[in-house]
């Protein structure tokens, strides 16, 4: 991805610092504004994990500081929920002005809970999505509640929140106090998608039910199984970039986008059971056409690529594995098997033809495939056999097996 600085001025009259992630050509379908959590930044590892993933599906991530926190200016202890979601909507409108209306919010922790609130007040924005958010921005005063007399006393104390120390002021429990007697902020009113974890210990899973119960359709939630609250495992975070570009893509049309981040700017014309291969790249990065089906294929980086998608034996065994599955299915639907969850893992190795007992030559390698075939559910020895022989009955599986004849012409005299 491309990134650039973006810096902007709130109506309090501070710069915040932002930055801008694109794909790597610079161009986007759509763009997201991502809100950090209560006091984190727009550097969090996870926030930078989740538009990266992003940027690969074609969609533009601004993420940016808070007043008071990061790069931006002003005073932390002057600052409150109410500011957040104006740094947010003032972040729409600069991004609006000099780029484009951003058309995705997302917000993490508290974050989550100011980018719904935004949302509610721009209308560019047509998607929220939330991670770890609480249903109501009163729920961050537990982080202070055993200095909350010495905040309403003094009127400020220095509070240990995520081992940092912040001044917090009572101006802020005044604000959140304000929110508590809002209407639910789930009700947005837009595609809602909440990211949430069982085992997340700063904001309880219970909070993501309050959310989905107040929202209205359409609405989705993702349990993150054993994530943590800041999503410190790379893995975890990418999972929620991933499934945010998918989730997105039916609400922002952003088919376009897929094409432009791989390097194609306008989808070709195909005829049903054809395939095209379009070349992105001087290196190995090449569009795959299927009729109204698009993908990559690409190398490793190790070989000179840039991993962008599956290398060509890796859909050859794709293309063998799905096929297995399929049959399978069919079988076992036909034979009222009971049979679920059907795995087909393969691999791709060449060895000597001498260590080979059914091969004629004995002099050269040969392409080996190994195909493991798992199933839930309970099979006779007699059926279980069987439906292990089916596998060798797959389309693709013949077509391997026997004699292929590949016609090569010039297209340049059609």
């Amino acid at each position: 991805m491309s990134r650039k600085r973006f810096t902007f001025e709130n109506r309090q009259g501070h710069e915040l610092s932002g930055s801008l992630e694109l794909p790597d050509d610079g161009e986007a379908d759509a763009i997201a504004v991502f809100a950090h959590c209560f006091t984190c930044g727009k550097d969090i590892r996870s926030a930078n994990t989740i538009a990266d993933a992003l940027t690969r599906a074609g969609i533009g991530v601004l993420r940016f500081d808070f007043t008071g926190l990061g790069g931006s200016e002003g005073d932390f202890a002057n600052t409150n929920f109410s500011s957040n979601v104006q740094d947010l909507e003032d972040a729409i409108d600069r991004l609006t002005e000099q780029l484009a209306a951003p058309r995705l919010l997302i917000g993490h922790s508290l974050g989550g809970a100011a980018a719904l609130v935004a949302a509610a007040n721009r209308d560019s924005i047509e998607a929220v999505v939330t991670i770890a958010a609480p249903s109501s921005a009163e729920h961050i005063q537990h982080l202070f509640a055993d200095q909350s007399c010495d905040i309403q006393r003094d009127g400020e104390a220095d509070v240990d929140i995520g081992g940092r120390p912040f001044r917090v002021t009572s101006q802020l429990l005044d604000d959140l106090d304000h929110w508590s007697r809002q209407p639910a902020i789930g009700e947005v009113g837009k595609p809602l998608l909440i990211f949430h974890s069982p085992l997340d210990r700063v904001v309880g899973i219970d909070e993501a039910a309050k959310l989905y119960k107040a929202a209205k359709h359409p609405k989705s939630f993702i349990s993150l199984d054993k994530a943590d609250h800041l999503l410190t495992q790379a893995a975890d975070a990418r999972y929620v970039g991933t499934t945010i570009a998918a989730w997105a893509s039916r609400y922002l049309d952003l088919e376009q986008g897929a094409l432009r981040a791989a390097g194609d700017t306008q989808r070709p014309d195909i005829d049903t059971g054809e395939v095209l291969v379009t070349e992105n790249d001087q290196s190995f990065l090449r569009g795959l056409y299927a009729h109204h089906h698009h993908s990559l294929a690409d190398e490793p980086e190790s070989v000179g690529g840039s991993d962008k998608g599956p290398n060509p034996y890796d859909y050859l065994l794709m293309a063998l594995g799905s096929c297995t599955s399929m049959t399978l299915r069919q079988y076992a639907n036909h034979k009222k098997l009971p049979v679920r969850d059907i795995e087909v893992r393969l691999r791709h190795s060449r060895e000597h033809a001498r260590d080979c007992s059914d091969c004629e030559s004995r002099d050269s390698k040969i392409d080996r495939i190994d195909r493991v075939i798992d199933y839930q559910g309970e099979l006779s020895a007699e059926q279980h056999e069987r439906f292990l022989q089916i596998a060798d009955r797959c389309p693709v599986h013949k077509s391997l097996k026997g004699e292929i004849r590949v016609v090569t012409r010039s297209g340049r005299d059609e």
